[in-house]
Parts: C-alpha cells; sequence; structure tokens
C-alpha cells in the first residue's frame, strides 16, 4: 500500500513543489495515447497475474500454467503489433513508428515468443518465476508437486511415511503466492543434485500457509484454537501459519527444516530462500549425515539395552 500510494501521490508532490515542470511536459497528443494504450496492456497482464494467485489460494482451478501463459502471450503480441502500427484502430499507433516504439514492438514479440515456447513445452521460464503459475499447476498434465515428486501437505501424514520408509523428513513452509518459493522450485530444485536428494533421501512434506480451504467445510462455525495465541484457526494456512510460528519462530516463506522422523529433532539449521545451488545441496547433505549419524547411535543404544 505504501508502494502504490507514493507511486500515485509522486507526480502530483512533485509538481507542485516545482510548478515550473509543468510548462517543459510535451504537450499530450499521440505519444499520450500510445503511452495509456501500452499501460493498458501492462495492467490486464498483471491483473492476470493476481487473479491467478486468487486462484490457487482459493483452489478455483480456472486460471492453470496453460492459460496463464496464453493470456500473457496475447497481450505481448498485441502490444508488439501494436507498437508496430499493425493495430490503427487503436488510440496512437497511426503513423509511421519510431525507434523507441519499433524497439518497444520487437522486444514485445520477443517476449511473446518466449511465452510461447514455454507454453508449447510445458517450461518453466526464469523471466517469469513467481509470476506465473507452477507448471505443474495445468489442466492437461496435473501433478500434485514440483518436478513429480512425492510430497505431502499435511505434516502428521508425511511424518508417517518418513517412519515407515526410514527416512527423514523435509518440511518445506510454503505460499501458493510466494515469489522466492517458486524461484527456488523453479530454479534450484530442479537440478539434478538437488531433485535426486530430495527425491530418494527426504520425504518432502509441503505445507502452504496461505491456503484459504476450510479446515472444516462442513461447519463454518467449527475451528481449531491456537494455544499461544488463543486466535481462531479456520482455514488449512492458517493452521500451518500458527505451526511453523509456534514450532520455529519464524513466519516468512520458503523456510526449509530438514527433521528426523521423529518429528521433534532438527537435524541442522533450518534455511529460508537459497538460490546458491552448491549451498543448497550442502544443505540437504548436511540433513542425511545427520540423520544417518543419529541413527546410528540410536541403533547401538538399543543393541546395548537389549545385551
Amino acid at each position: 500500500m505504501t508502494g502504490f500510494g507514493l507511486a500515485l501521490a509522486l507526480p502530483f508532490g512533485l509538481f507542485a513543489m516545482f510548478p515550473g515542470w509543468l510548462q517543459s511536459l510535451p504537450k499530450s497528443g499521440n505519444w499520450m495515447d500510445n503511452v495509456k494504450v501500452t499501460l493498458g496492456f501492462v495492467e490486464l497482464a498483471l491483473a492476470f497475474k493476481f487473479l491467478s494467485t486468487a486462484d490457487m489460494v482459493r483452489h478455483w482451478g480456472i486460471l492453470k500454467f496453460e492459460l496463464f501463459l496464453a493470456l500473457w502471450f496475447i497481450c505481448a503480441l498485441l502490444l508488439g503489433l501494436y507498437q508496430l502500427g499493425l493495430l490503427p484502430k487503436l488510440k496512437g499507433a497511426s503513423g509511421k513508428p519510431g525507434v523507441s516504439r519499433a524497439v518497444m514492438g520487437v522486444l514485445a514479440l520477443a517476449f511473446a515468443a518466449y511465452i510461447g515456447n514455454g507454453l508449447l513445452n510445458y517450461q518453466s521460464l526464469s523471466l517469469l518465476s513467481g509470476i506465473a503459475p507452477p507448471v505443474h499447476y495445468n489442466y492437461f498434465r496435473p501433478m500434485d508437486c514440483p518436478h513429480e515428486l512425492d510430497c505431502y501437505k499435511d505434516f502428521d501424514e508425511g511424518l508417517k511415511v518418513a517412519q515407515l520408509e526410514n527416512k527423514p523428513l523435509f518440511v518445506d513452509f510454503t505460499g501458493y503466492g510466494c515469489v522466492n518459493c517458486r524461484k527456488m522450485e523453479e530454479n534450484v530444485w530442479n537440478k539434478e543434485e538437488v531433485l535426486k536428494q530430495l527425491r530418494n533421501n527426504y520425504v518432502v512434506v509441503s505445507l502452504y500457509v496461505d491456503d484459504q480451504a476450510r479446515l472444516f467445510p462442513e461447519s463454518k462455525l467449527k475451528y481449531l484454537l491456537d494455544k499461544h495465541t488463543g486466535d481462531k484457526i479456520r482455514t488449512v494456512g492458517a493452521k500451518w501459519s500458527s505451526f511453523q510460528i509456534n514450532n520455529f519462530q519464524r513466519n516468512s516463506q520458503p523456510w526449509y527444516v530438514l527433521m528426523h522422523n521423529d518429528g521433534k529433532t532438527l537435524l541442522n539449521q533450518p534455511r529460508g530462500y537459497t538460490p546458491d545451488v552448491a549451498e543448497y545441496r550442502a544443505f540437504l547433505e548436511c540433513g542425511v549425515d545427520a540423520f544417518a549419524e543419529l541413527k546410528s547411535k540410536e541403533e547401538g543404544k538399543s543393541l546395548i539395552g537389549a545385551n
């Protein structure tokens, strides 16, 4: 709100302080129409971005990966054609385009091609990381988790699986609207050495702190009570947010916790946003080594007790 308010108020404040600047502004005309139409395309694309976040949080299943990229492709394509003067019916597109309009038009068409390539190949796009819905959230190749990982969205369920498979827990506090979470999934988790660790050596538990699904859909009056704050917890996201705050004293995402399958013991210091692949891989390897060491000690104690 501060950012939006400052951006809207700054021009008026500056012109009020320095009224002479108003005389230096070019007269409104074709260029102003071009600016308004261009910003209209940009605002329309950004509106789809915010709608897609609400779509994931509310589980509407409307604006998934394919549709989102298709809409952005259309916006970029139309913007490119407009700047090159190929949509003359729109204001500001008349006349031969100048250098600035031609450059913007070519860049918009190149961006449209970039989006189209990602759409056709079902690839995450680094330029849209955290903006577009994740690739696994799609209509025709749906997956519950990134990179076809087997992940769980309930801590207790993941803990039971970890105990059965004798693996440590990788607890991922994330969010549908978390930009850095998507950047980690699309630019770090996708690396072979990291993906191998997550797939083979851990049970992945992804807890979405902004999930607006109700805990008790059958009753709007039913809720859980946070023992520490007394807050009423009615949604899945509120439950995992409270779980993170009360157990790890953090309320930021992403937040990665490597945990023993006893559900209590931490294997190393939890981490947040870590874009360095080597550093993140070392973090995962450290957790595996710590788990193996603890298991070895537990087995040694059980043998001594048996003797």
